[in-house]
């Protein structure tokens, strides 16, 4: 049987979406301890309808935040564990026989839910890639010509082990460029890692997220409303023009071997409409392009081998610090 995709009716007005989006941090923190940014970041990857990269060392709570942001959103969510062995199905759903009937049925894979954590996307094949990027782009499953559409919102945050790369099956750029945003995790300073030894110290349980406090705070009717304000924020011509000579700069960036492409060029435009509204603004600014410009483009550049060990972040700072800002 289809599964149909789940539609929400904007119930909540747009300031109300705003205040409780900004809560969504406040409650985060009951579990997590800072990473406001990464927190900020998977809000605008549900306000674009994107998908998010998430990098970061083992043992940085990449999987409790996404299962904490989903828990404070009142969504689904489900986890993944990519391993060399997991087939497509094991992620979209296959036909199952059943001899009672006599008739297969389809039995969905995790990829029905709203916040579907990929836990070490780049340790199974590319067939298996292909199969879930397959799903991010388009939103449902095709089985034996049904197409089966998923629900809404419907985000993947995938995350890779950016220091382990023995039995790894790297995401080539093509791959890359329809993740939305690229968020590092980063370790925690000593007073955040503090907090996190002080809270299990008081017993505090992973695993046991209500104990911990945390409730929802927002719903898929305040990301309805939250979403159509975003659409309706104003981009100038001259930002426009910003964006499309920042992406148009890391294309003939000499450090560069690949820039940015038109759909990171919409998708940097996507993510500062968003920032800006979550700042309370109906219009972008200039600033509101930079401040997203490292998430959305990072992950859509590839280094030339001499100027590796520079970054990427540190060739954008310098397309950013080139570039004509308009006034």
């Amino acid at each position: 049987m289809t599964r149909p995709a789940t539609t929400v009716e904007p119930t909540a007005g747009p300031d109300d979406a705003r205040a409780a989006l900004h809560r969504l941090r406040t409650e985060v923190a009951k579990a997590v301890v800072g990473q406001d940014a990464v927190v900020t970041g998977l809000v605008i990857a549900l306000l674009c309808r994107g998908h998010v990269l998430l990098e970061g060392v083992p043992g940085v709570a990449k999987t409790l935040l996404v299962r904490t942001v989903a828990t404070a959103l009142d969504l689904d969510s489900k986890r993944v564990q990519f391993t060399p062995d997991l087939m497509p199905g094991d992620v979209t759903g296959s036909l199952i026989f059943d001899p009672r009937t006599a008739a297969f049925t389809f039995r969905e894979g995790p990829v029905f839910t709203n916040l579907l954590l990929a836990d070490e996307i780049n340790r199974t094949p590319p067939k298996t890639q292909s199969a879930l990027l397959e799903v991010m782009e388009e939103r449902q499953v095709s089985v034996e010509g049904a197409r089966r559409l998923l629900p809404d919102p419907f985000i993947v945050a995938a995350t890779q082990n950016p220091v382990e790369y023995e039995g790894t099956y790297p995401l080539p750029e093509a791959q890359l460029d329809r993740f939305l945003l690229k968020l590092t995790v980063p370790l925690p300073n000593r007073d955040e890692e503090l907090g996190v030894l002080r809270a299990h110290h008081a017993g505090f349980d992973p695993r046991d997220l209500g104990a911990a406090g945390v409730r929802p705070v927002a719903g898929a009717a305040d990301l309805a409303a939250a979403r159509e304000s975003v659409g309706r924020v104003h981009v100038a011509e001259p930002v426009l023009g910003y964006i499309v000579d920042l992406c148009r700069a890391t294309r003939t960036a000499p450090a560069l071997e690949l820039g940015a492409s038109p759909r990171g060029a919409t998708g940097l435009l996507s993510t500062a409409k968003a920032w800006a509204w979550l700042a309370g603004r109906d219009h972008v600014t200039p600033d509101d392009v930079k401040a997203t410009a490292r998430p959305t483009l990072r992950h859509r550049l590839r280094l030339r081998p001499e100027v590796e060990l520079d970054g990427v972040d540190m060739v954008l700072d310098t397309v950013l610090a080139t570039v004509p800002t308009p006034r």
